[in-house]
């Protein structure tokens, strides 16, 4: 299968990260069989397959896990921005009451 004739939002992944692989890759997990049965269950109510369901469970994780990471690194920088540009703003003359005053 060449770069062409693969599926579009696969192709694309693969050679924008560089992969060798086409955005998919084969794993084998060892599953208790009750454990199976029920989640097999589960993707055919929810219209899906097992491996869908997996798939679209680890997708969320990822997506979760790159969020907290860029949360935590924005709140670093932050905090960074915070003491390099510390600067005194002078005293507090003003009370919250002058600044939002009611007509």
């Amino acid at each position: 299968m060449d770069a062409k004739s693969g599926p579009p939002a696969l192709v694309q992944l693969a050679l924008i990260k560089g992969f060798p692989y086409y955005g998919c890759m084969n794993i084998t997990l060892s599953l208790d069989d009750d454990l199976v049965r029920e989640v097999r269950k589960i993707a055919v109510e929810r219209d899906t397959t097992l491996t869908g369901l997996v798939r679209a469970h680890l997708q969320e994780l990822a997506a979760e896990h790159a969020k907290s990471g860029r949360k935590r690194r924005e709140i670093e920088a932050l905090r960074e921005s915070f003491e390099k540009y510390q600067f005194n703003m002078g005293k507090r003359i003003w009370k919250r009451e002058d600044l939002h005053e009611r007509r």
